[in-house]
């Protein structure tokens, strides 16, 4: 039997992974500003009240198969969690169905971490 990939990978390391699809938080904003590209938050409302970065759209990853429909397919679109791993997963699945879709490397952690725009006031990063 041959060894996948990812069993090579660390304990601990996300395995479902695909780098190819991170943008830098830093890449997301200004191309979000220029009008280039949409953020969908799938965090949970909890996470999503503490803290998001502004003029995102909020779908909760529970509901984002089912919201497929909703978005254009001919605009990018970059998707955010808290640290990369839901966002990730996200990604792929909305490439597997013809998205031009990415995840925020890092998440809202790496946004927040960085001190790019966020909201409201005194936004802070939710445990999840």
């Amino acid at each position: 039997m041959r060894a996948s990939k990812s069993a090579s990978k660390p304990i601990g390391e996300n395995l479902f992974a695909d780098p190819s699809l991170d943008l830098d938080p830093a890449e997301v904003l200004r191309r979000h500003a220029a009008g280039e590209l949409d953020i969908v938050d799938i965090r949970e409302q909890y996470e999503w009240d503490a803290g998001r970065a502004p003029a995102t759209r909020h779908v909760e990853i529970e509901r984002v198969a089912s919201r497929a429909p909703d978005f254009d397919r001919a605009r990018p679109v970059a998707f955010m969690c808290r640290g990369g791993v839901r966002s990730g997963m996200v990604a792929q699945a909305y490439r597997a169905i013809g998205f031009d879709a990415y995840s925020v490397a890092g998440g809202f952690t790496a946004w927040h971490e960085r001190g790019l725009p966020t909201e409201p006031d005194g936004a802070v990063v939710a445990d999840h």
